[in-house]
Parts: C-alpha cells; sequence; structure tokens
C-alpha cells in the first residue's frame, strides 16, 4: 500500500512540475481570406525560457499570418496566430516546435480545407454607380506623357543611328582622316631618332608598318598581308596609285626588307630620304583618289 501511495505521489508531483502544451484552431474549413485563429498555450513554465520560429514566420509558406501575438509568466506560455489562406485546396499545419528550457515540446497537425464560396453565375455589383469624367488636355498629357516622351527619345535614337551609319563612318573612313593620321604616325617615328641613332633596323620595320597600314587604308588593297613582290605586283595591276607613288613604295619597301635581313646597311642620308619620300606619298595618296574617281565617272 505504502508503495502504490509513493507511486501515486510521483506521479502527481511529476505532472505538476512538468510543461503542458496544448494548441486550439478555431476553423478546420476557410473561405478563401477568411481569418482564421491558431492558440498554442504551454501550462507550468516555472520562468523557463521558451523559444520558437520568429514572429511572422511559425507558419508554412501558404499561410499569411496577420496578426502574431507572444504573452508569457512565471506559470504560462501563450501565442496567438491570426492568418488567412489565399488559395483553394487542402493545406497542413505541421507539427510545432517549442523549446521549453531545453525540452522540446511538439503541437498536433492541423489539416485545413479552402474553398472558393464564389458561385459561377453570381452577379457582382458595384458599390456606386459609374461616373462619367470628362478630361481636358492637360489630363491627357497628365496620363500619356512618360508614352510620349519615351516614343520621341526611340525615333530621336532612330535618327541619331541613321545618321552614324550614313555620315560618321564615312568621316571616320574618309581619305582625309586616314591621311592625317598616318601623318601624326610618321611624326611620332620621327620623334624617336632611329636615324640619328643610326638604328636602321628598327627605323625601316617601323616606317614600312605605317605604310602598309596606311595602304590598306586608303586604297582598299590588302597590304597588311601580302608579302612586298605580291604587294608590288597587286599595286601595278590595280593600277590605282601613281606610278610616282608605286615606285616610292617598291623601292622602300624593298630597301626595307634588306635591312630586316641584314642585308645592307643603309647611311642616314638614304633613311631621311625614304622618310621623307614616305611622307610625301602619303600626302599625295588623295590625288591618286581623285584620279581614280573621276575615272569611274567617265
Amino acid at each position: 500500500m505504502k508503495k502504490i501511495l509513493f507511486i501515486l505521489s510521483f506521479f502527481i508531483c511529476g505532472s505538476a512540475f512538468s510543461q503542458i502544451l496544448s494548441s486550439n484552431l478555431e476553423k478546420k474549413t476557410l473561405a478563401l481570406g477568411e481569418v482564421n485563429r491558431l492558440v498554442i498555450k504551454i501550462d507550468n513554465v516555472h520562468d523557463l525560457q521558451v523559444t520558437a520560429a520568429p514572429k511572422n514566420e511559425l507558419l508554412p509558406f501558404h499561410f499569411e499570418e496577420i496578426k502574431d501575438s507572444i504573452g508569457q509568466n512565471q506559470n504560462s506560455y501563450e501565442r496567438k496566430i491570426e492568418f488567412s489562406v489565399y488559395e483553394e485546396g487542402k493545406f497542413t499545419i505541421p507539427e510545432l516546435e517549442f523549446n521549453v528550457g531545453g525540452k522540446i515540446l511538439k503541437t498536433i497537425p492541423y489539416e485545413i480545407d479552402v474553398v472558393n464560396t464564389a458561385q459561377k453565375g453570381d452577379q457582382i455589383n458595384d458599390i456606386m454607380n459609374n461616373k462619367e469624367v470628362k478630361l481636358e488636355t492637360k489630363d491627357y498629357w497628365e496620363l500619356y506623357k512618360f508614352y510620349i516622351l519615351a516614343a520621341l527619345a526611340v525615333i530621336a535614337l532612330i535618327i541619331a543611328v541613321i545618321m552614324f551609319i550614313k555620315w560618321g563612318r564615312k568621316s571616320k573612313s574618309s581619305p582625309v582622316v586616314a591621311t592625317n593620321q598616318t601623318l601624326k604616325e610618321l611624326d611620332s617615328l620621327k620623334k624617336k631618332k632611329y636615324i640619328e641613332g643610326g638604328d636602321f633596323r628598327s627605323f625601316y620595320v617601323e616606317l614600312i608598318e605605317i605604310s602598309r597600314t596606311f595602304i590598306t587604308k586608303q586604297y582598299h588593297l590588302p597590304a597588311d598581308v601580302l608579302l612586298t613582290d605580291d604587294l608590288i605586283d597587286t599595286m601595278k595591276k590595280n593600277n590605282t596609285i601613281s606610278q610616282e607613288n608605286e615606285r616610292i613604295v617598291e623601292d622602300v619597301f624593298l630597301r626595307g626588307d634588306l635591312v630586316k635581313f641584314a642585308k645592307t646597311f643603309p647611311d642616314q642620308p638614304t633613311m631621311e630620304r625614304d622618310f621623307a619620300d614616305i611622307r610625301d606619298f602619303v600626302k599625295r595618296s588623295s590625288k591618286d583618289l581623285e584620279f581614280e574617281n573621276l575615272r569611274k565617272d567617265v
């Protein structure tokens, strides 16, 4: 008898000091957007810390939480959540975990059926009658000004692109532009003082490279990829460059090849003469192109 009383006393004491979790869901069937309430309560907290998911993050994704309030005193903890669901179907509130002083307590899961109470054929009435409003010019401007400005911006952009294609590219590839650019490159070569320093190899390598680039741009001949003999032959067959300019290019390029392979060692007067001849050739190139255009017109 004493053992039975002892066991009963043990269970009574254990129950008195253990935490009891309870939960209550107000509705298990909801209309779309209808507010429902879930209340979770824990008794016999005894000043223990209760932790769970943060506010407005306790319920799963489909549940739109409206209000989440938490209250706790020495002996109890209570959490009230108001929520809505905006999709039809069956949704489950899973077991929700609460940590009470290191002890995990879980609620029971709930299944909620969400239905659309609107029926086909239901008449939807306006709250108030429609009212006709007359709009003035400034009202239309306020309504559509962004569309008008956007359309004008697109038109301006199209015009700018057309003008660039028609005139911009032509100006950048015009004979005058190519001539002036090459003259600047020749001036930069002159400032390196290869001639005065006797560095004939560097001088001819850069001089011929500048000349090849110029011929490619100005006369549209593949001077940048052809060997010297092939380029000379192409110039003579093309008949675009004047004979005087052909002779200068031929002499300077052939001499440059010999210098490159250390088969000749030009002196300073020769290098200065070749530089001057190439510079004159670049300046006279516009006359070649004018003659070519006249010949095409005839």
